[in-house]
């Protein structure tokens, strides 16, 4: 079993940028930005570089996370279960593919930071210059922390995240390089005798949150959060900007906002379950599903939530899904 780290980290990284550019209310319907208190009225996050991507032979260079791809989304051609996928890796390993001998199945932070959440079908930035992307399910190397059987992965169709049995066919696309702005996912349990989650990115230092007052920043992403994790009780999409909006007139000390997909999933950790919180977090009432300010982009009239108990990442119908609300703010 891993740790975090051996101690405090010193290298702090904000969450990726959605990508999201467009603002719709419940109905799915585009609407003006401003005062909307939506993703794309903020557009918190690492921006992306122009261009992102970058063909080197049979690779693609990630410039936004620094990670190196294989231009084909799909090198073993067929699905595979979770463990058979490592044989493929040894073998790319072993004939250099690419000029590398670095290739890993990716983790959830890694194969999730390439989810445009301004695309769909599959939900890549438009202009990405990889081989055929399917709209299927792609494993990660990231292991369910509430099941060692299982592992988790993104669906390119519209950008979910949800565990799937091992035993289960799923897509493999292989990464390599290291990227110095993505988190570790806190992953610390695995099977020794397979290749796994190597915590890869900024480590996770042994004590992430600092309380001040009635909020806590976390350190590693600079955000602020209010302590207790639950504003207003389960309330549909729009009902949870309005409580945000409301309570910015009553706390002019931060500008409070609904945090978008990134800044929510940013704030979990791997290695724990219900919640999928670092497991000395100081955050009070936790619950199960919380909205995010972005809208899927498969559906306009749906959002991303957090399923924060799992860590998975889904969506939610902006008219009828109680889910709660999580006010974050710059720190």
């Amino acid at each position: 079993m891993t740790e975090h780290s051996t101690g405090e980290s010193n290298k702090t990284t904000i969450p990726l940028a959605t990508g999201q550019t467009i603002c719709t209310n419940e109905s799915g319907n585009t609407i003006p930005c401003e005062g909307s208190g939506q993703d794309a009225e903020f557009m918190k996050g690492l921006k992306w570089p122009a261009p992102r991507f970058e063909i080197q032979g049979e690779t693609v260079i990630d410039h936004l996370t620094g990670l190196i791809w294989s231009k084909d989304s799909n090198p073993a051609q067929f699905p595979l279960p979770w463990y058979e996928c490592f044989g493929f890796i040894d073998e790319m390993n072993r004939t250099k593919f690419g000029g590398r001998n670095d290739w890993r199945m990716p983790d959830r932070h890694e194969l999730h930071s390439l989810i445009s959440f301004n695309d769909r079908k599959p939900a890549i930035a438009a202009d990405h210059p990889f081989g055929k992307v399917f709209l299927a399910w792609y494993w990660t190397s990231t292991s369910y922390a509430g099941g060692l059987n299982h592992a988790w992965r993104v669906h390119l169709e519209g950008g979910r995240m949800f565990f799937g049995a091992k035993t289960e066919y799923s897509l493999l696309w292989p990464v390599s390089g290291k990227s110095e702005v993505l988190l570790a996912t806190g992953q610390t349990e695995h099977h020794e005798e397979q290749n796994r989650d190597m915590q890869n990115g900024v480590s996770l230092p042994d004590s992430r949150f600092r309380q001040e007052g009635d909020t806590v920043i976390d350190t590693m992403t600079g955000l602020r959060w209010l302590k207790k994790a639950d504003l207003c009780g389960p309330v549909s999409w729009a009902e949870g900007l309005e409580k945000i909006a409301s309570l910015n007139v009553s706390d002019a000390d931060h500008n409070w906002r609904m945090p978008n997909i990134r800044e929510l999933e940013s704030i979990t950790d791997a290695s724990q379950t219900f919640p999928a919180l670092s497991e000395d977090h100081p955050f009070t009432d936790t619950g199960e599903v919380y909205w995010s300010s972005t809208s899927s982009s498969f559906e306009y009239d749906w959002a991303m939530a957090l399923y924060l108990g799992k860590g998975a990442v889904g969506v939610g119908f902006k008219k009828g899904d109680p889910f709660l609300v999580w006010p974050v703010a710059d720190g």
